[in-house]
Formats: C-alpha cells, structure tokens, sequence
C-alpha cells in the first residue's frame, strides 16, 4: 500500500474482472493501431448525483430522512474517496497532458478512511443521534469483500497539474447540500444491489 499503477492484477469479484478486462482491450488498441489510449483508473469518487448504491449516498439518506438507526454492511473496509470534482478535473489534466498518452494512471487522494469513520463522520455533521446498525443482508460475500484500497497518486502528480483540491470534508458537505435538495429522487427505504 498504496496500490501504484503496477500493482498485480486480480478478478476477485466479477465487478474488478470487468475493470481488468476493459483496460486490457483499450491497451491493445493502443498497442495495436496506435490509438492514443490513457487507462485511468478513479478511486472511489463520490459527490452529487451519485447513485444510492453506493456507501456515501445511503448513509446521507438515511439520515436526512431523519432514520435513527443507520444500516450498513462492513465497516471495517477502507477507501480512498475521490470527491467527483476532482476526479473530472484528474480526467481534464490526464487529458490535456501529451505524456499520459499509453499510460495506466489513478485517480486517488491517497488517504484512506474506514466505512464506519465516514459513517460516523456524516452522523456527527447531520444527526448525531444516530447509530450504525450493521444488518447481514448488506455484507458483501467474504471472498469478494476488498478490505482495503488505497490509492497512489505519485504518478498523475508527477504527468500533469493535478492535485485534490477538496477534503473529504468539503465534498462531503457539497453531497449533503445536493442530497438534501434531492432526497425524493432516492428511495431510502429501499436497499439498492
């Protein structure tokens, strides 16, 4: 840790199987026909819009829905959250950037945080009456489960002007705003595979 653009392969879940294989059939487009390819690979962004299957939208909904009781699954794994500000603008750099071109390159923040901590964080910002109940239903199958991605960043720095410009705490406040503007078009009481 953190996982740099050569660390190894592996199709744990069917869902990484898919990334792997797309990035290998745009580099062989690359290495076949010279067609300028850059592989970017975003850690864990987050924001506005987003969709409620994803960790950050269902804790805010729950709670902005006044529930006093939070459902999760695993709280112990961690992540590296990009807020999606900067993941567009890492996208735009890699893009305007001639040296990017053929290369494999993340997209992270290079910190990591737990589910609980970000849980735990969003409870204190909204209502921190709250606690987290982890229900069975929401645990990922063991063999599946990532216990742990952090992300790199040496090499995005280092090909182009990018760097975070949010902390996970202004992006956080940034989705809460949106979501709390748009709560009736996310279905909190529905848990979305």
């Amino acid at each position: 840790m953190p996982i740099d653009e050569n660390h190894p392969f592996q199709g744990q879940s069917p869902y990484s199987a898919t990334k792997i294989g797309a990035d290998r059939l745009a580099e062989s487009f690359f290495r076949s026909f010279d067609l300028p390819v850059t592989i970017v690979r975003p850690f864990n962004t987050y924001g506005p819009r987003q969709s409620a299957r994803a960790v950050i939208p269902t804790i805010i909904t729950q709670l902005l829905a006044g529930r006093e009781q939070i459902r999760l699954g695993a709280l112990s794994p961690t992540r590296d959250f990009n807020y999606v500000k900067d993941t567009v603008n890492g996208f735009f750099e890699i893009y305007r950037s001639s040296r990017t071109i053929g290369e494999e390159i993340n997209i992270a923040t290079q910190q990591e945080i737990s589910i609980g901590r970000i849980a735990e964080e969003l409870i204190g910002q909204i209502n921190p009456k709250a606690v987290i109940i982890c229900e069975e239903e929401r645990l990922r199958p063991g063999k599946s489960e990532v216990n742990r991605l952090l992300g790199a960043n040496q090499k995005i720095m280092d090909l182009t002007d990018w760097r975070p410009q949010y902390t996970l705490e202004e992006g956080l406040k940034e989705t809460i705003e949106f979501l709390k503007h748009n709560l009736e078009r996310y279905k909190v009481d529905i848990y979305n595979i």
